[in-house]
């Protein structure tokens, strides 16, 4: 059957107002990463925690991210076990990836992976990302390291996920993609658009001339000038970009 003719969950009814407002803006996710061509078909995966629980929501697989909406995400627990009633199935490979980090980090109320060719090309490189550029300077200060172990269906891979997570926001999976985790959708999606474009200006510059590093002394300032930076400014761009959405792909809080 495809999955255009299954029939539409609509568990609204069965939900809290603050659950439903996370599965708005998780959709909204969705389709701002494939608004900004970060997505890769039906792959990689975006996870929100359901407030004062610990369920989180996942993709339907098998929907593009811009077919996604509130109501068609999927409640799992941390064994990942369905805890209502969907017609989808999820990615393995999501819930092996992100359960251990929801489970791990508090803070981590959003997790977006993404496999886009940017951020897998940097992923590649030996040297990983470089001080190349102002997004660089943000994401160097909390930036980590995971090393390739194949496809990420093993549950033994889940420690080492979030031993080199460790407290940092952003992670590059060493031949694979881009992670980065937030308090919010808006915090995530903010960090990754840095990430993402840190590792475009890396690829471009790569393809000019002598490479002009970030001296050390202005990185080691970044903790510092960062600090109060990021939900502030995420909060801030966050309406505007769901003003875009709803010009572009509106429908993503049905």
């Amino acid at each position: 059957m495809h999955l255009s003719k299954q029939k539409a969950v609509w568990p609204r009814d069965q939900i809290s107002a603050e659950e439903w407002q996370v599965r708005v803006d998780l959709a909204a996710l969705y389709r701002l990463v494939a608004l900004f061509g970060w997505d890769d078909l039906i792959f990689t995966h975006i996870t929100a925690k359901v407030p004062g629980t610990e369920h989180f929501l996942i993709n339907p697989y098998g929907l593009m991210f811009d077919e996604i909406t509130a109501s068609s995400l999927v409640k799992i627990d941390l064994a990942g076990n369905k805890v209502m009633e969907s017609d989808y199935d999820i990615n393995p490979a999501g819930f092996t990836i992100h359960s251990c980090i929801h489970a791990a980090r508090k803070d981590a109320m959003c997790v977006l992976h993404t496999h886009s060719i940017n951020g897998v090309a940097v992923s590649a490189q030996k040297a990983g990302l470089l001080p190349l550029s102002q997004f660089a300077f943000i994401v160097l200060q909390s930036l980590s390291y995971h090393e390739y172990e194949g496809l990420a269906l093993d549950p033994d891979e889940q420690p080492r996920l979030v031993k080199d997570l460790g407290e940092n926001n952003y992670l590059i999976l060493r031949n694979h993609g881009l992670l980065t985790v937030g308090l919010t959708m808006a915090d995530a999606f903010q960090a990754m658009h840095r990430l993402e474009a840190a590792c475009m200006v890396q690829v471009r510059a790569q393809a000019g001339g002598e490479l002009n590093h970030i001296p050390t002394t202005i990185l080691e300032r970044a903790k510092v000038e960062t600090r109060a930076d990021r939900s502030y400014k995420a909060s801030l761009a966050w309406p505007g970009l769901l003003r875009r959405l709803d010009r572009r792909n509106p429908g993503y809080e049905l």
